[in-house]
This record gives C-alpha cells, sequence and structure tokens, in this order.
C-alpha cells in the first residue's frame, strides 16, 4: 500500500494567507496542516508516500525534505497546472505502479486516522473505495447516490444533489483507476474530474464499496473551516506546560504552552496551545486558540483563533476573535493624535472595525 497526497494548488479562497505561502503549510493547532495527512499514513504502516506540488513550489520539500523525521519515504510529483484530482492521479502512475493505494486530499482534517478506511477497503477486496460523510451542503462535493447499500451513481458538484452523501477527500484504489483517468474526458471547467472516474468505473462493472465517516471530518478550504478544524484538534489535546506560568496568572482547561514561553499575569482558558518562546503579558487568551512561536501579546485579549508564527498584538482594546494571522503580523495600539486607523493590507485582505 502506497499513499499519494495533493499539496498543490493556489488556495484563492484563503487568501492573502496563500499569497506567500502554501495553504498545506498553515498550521491547525499549531501543526502543518499537510503533516496530519503524512502522519496518518505512517500511523497506517504506509512508507512510500507520494505528494503532489505545483510545479514552482519548494516550500512543501523544505518543510518536509525527504520524510526521515516522519519515518516516510517521500518522493514529489510535479504538476504544472490544476487540472483536476483525475488528473493528480493520472501524472502519478509511475510511482504507484500496480499497487493498490490511498489518494488523500492533504487540505482534509479528520479524527482517528486512515487505518479503518484501508481496513474496509481490504477486507471489501473491491476496486475503489470511498469514504463519505453526510454534510448539510452537498452541492459543494461530489455527491454519491447510494440504493440498498451500493454506490449507484457519482455526480460532482450537483445543482440538484440526490443526497446528502459528500465524497470526502479520501479514497482507496487498486490499478484499476488508471483506466479510467486515462479514459474520461475534460469537464466544462476544463478539468479531469474524479466523479467522473469513479462513474467510469461504476459503469464497466469494477466494484466500487464506500465507508461512512462517522466522527468530524473538516475540508479546510475556507478560514471558517480553517477556525472549525483548530477547534476540533484543540478539544483532543492533553495539557503539557514546558513554560513559565506566574503566581499572579491562571490557566485553567486543557493547555499546551511550549518551551522558553512566559505567561505573565495573565488568564490563559482552554483547550488552548501556545508554541514556544512566547510571551502573554497583562491579556487573554481564550479557548480554541492556537498562538505560534516567538510571538508577544500584551494587554489584549485573544479566542477561537489562529496566530502564526512571529506575530506582536500590544494594547489592543477589543478581543480579537475567529480570526487568523499570518507570520509576523503587527497589531498595535495607536499612541498618536488625532486617534486614527492605520493600515497597511496585501491584496484580497479583509478587516472589521467599529
Amino acid at each position: 500500500m502506497k499513499a499519494l497526497i495533493t499539496a498543490g494548488g493556489h488556495g484563492t479562497r484563503l487568501r492573502p494567507i496563500t499569497h506567500t505561502q502554501n495553504k498545506h503549510l498553515i498550521p491547525i493547532a499549531n501543526k502543518l496542516m499537510l503533516q496530519f495527512a503524512l502522519e496518518f499514513a505512517q500511523d497506517a504502516g504506509i512508507i512510500d508516500v507520494g505528494i503532489v506540488i505545483n510545479s514552482n513550489d519548494e516550500s512543501i520539500k523544505k518543510a518536509f525534505g525527504d520524510g526521515t523525521d516522519l519515518g516516510l519515504k517521500l518522493t514529489y510529483i510535479p504538476q504544472d497546472a490544476p487540472l483536476g484530482l483525475a488528473h493528480v492521479v493520472k501524472i502519478s502512475e509511475s510511482f504507484i505502479g500496480d499497487d493498490n493505494f490511498i489518494f488523500y486530499l492533504g487540505d482534509n482534517i479528520l479524527v482517528g486516522g486512515i487505518k479503518k478506511f484501508i481496513g474496509d477497503f481490504e477486507k471489501n477486496a473491491s476496486n475503489c473505495h470511498l469514504v463519505l460523510s453526510k454534510v448539510p451542503d452537498p452541492n459543494r462535493f461530489g455527491v454519491a447516490e447510494v440504493v440498498d447499500d451500493r454506490i449507484v451513481s457519482i455526480e460532482e458538484k450537483p445543482d440538484n444533489p440526490k443526497s446528502d452523501l459528500a465524497v470526502t477527500g479520501i479514497y482507496l484504489y487498486d490499478k484499476n483507476i488508471f483506466e479510467a483517468v486515462n479514459n474520461i474526458e475534460t469537464s466544462p471547467r476544463g478539468e479531469l474530474e474524479i466523479s467522473d472516474a469513479h462513474q467510469y468505473l461504476l459503469d464497466k462493472g469494477y466494484d466500487v464499496s464506500y465507508s461512512e465517516i462517522t466522527g468530524w471530518w473538516k475540508d479546510t478550504g475556507k478560514p471558517s473551516d480553517l477556525l472549525e478544524a483548530n477547534r476540533l484538534v484543540l478539544d483532543n489535546i492533553k495539557s503539557d506546560s514546558k513554560g513559565i506560568v506566574d503566581e499572579n496568572s491562571t490557566v485553567s482547561g486543557r493547555v499546551q504552552i511550549g518551551a522558553n514561553s512566559r505567561v505573565i499575569n495573565s488568564n490563559i482558558r482552554g483547550p488552548a496551545i501556545i508554541g514556544d518562546n512566547t510571551t502573554i503579558e497583562e491579556s487573554y487568551v481564550g479557548p480554541y486558540s492556537a498562538i505560534g512561536k516567538g510571538c508577544t501579546i500584551s494587554g489584549s485579549e485573544v479566542e477561537y483563533s489562529i496566530i502564526m508564527d512571529g506575530c506582536q498584538i500590544n494594547q489592543v482594546k477589543r478581543r480579537i476573535e475567529s480570526s487568523l494571522l499570518g507570520n509576523d503580523v503587527e497589531i498595535l495600539r495607536s499612541k498618536t493624535r488625532p486617534a486614527t486607523h492605520k493600515f497597511m493590507l496585501g491584496d484580497q485582505s479583509r478587516i472589521e472595525i467599529e
């Protein structure tokens, strides 16, 4: 069994964060998003992992190298343009060979890992195994129609979905998937659709089985999805403090505090995580907050937010909530008169003020 993981695309719905970094390197509870997928593969006993990346992007290689640190053997597969998920599979045929493999979209986060789905695939001995999840908005996904516990059709982002069962970003295949991706036609939006490949397998009589996710699963395509994934992951952390908390501070709930970090005259309410070399002084950090490395929060309040490495938040009057701050962002209270707002914002930034 091999694994094929996507880490390409442009993350347009996450701009401006993704103007300067690959979305798969955005942290969720202070862990790089793509690392969740890699750790799931390693935990399932998979060693050989192919990562499909944008052809001009070296950031994923820089972050994970050859995979030795994770106990994996990583192969990087460049994709010249985002031409669809079936195209991702198509260009990976030489890496996969005749092996069975799991295809995992690297921006998906779920609880419990992938071992169960691999076990279901092997137990069914099917040609293709899909992982489904009931969703309130199935028109955003590929949708499976199930009759008598069998998938009978799959449609990509339908206007009138035949069910509420979304095809998640977890697929398992044998070598017959390559027949499908090499025979389907480009869709009207110019892509080779993975749903069309699945429908091809059904039409040709191949066995397509499925599992249904019973826990949580998130496709982190939008900022709100990132914050929700961050919440779900933080809900499962255990308390661990390697930093210093002074006697005037209160830490309650499940909180992780990194090495060389300091909490001074502050209130930390978990679940929350604080990275290494960060200072929280005369501040409040509320539930579902992830504060990165080397940050300083002084005289301010933060809750339900992702604050990446190197940020400074200083003497901000109102609580910062439901926010996503990139690396090295500064939010400071101005001391000049007349009182004004000063902004330096990149393309597609969003800011809310009273």
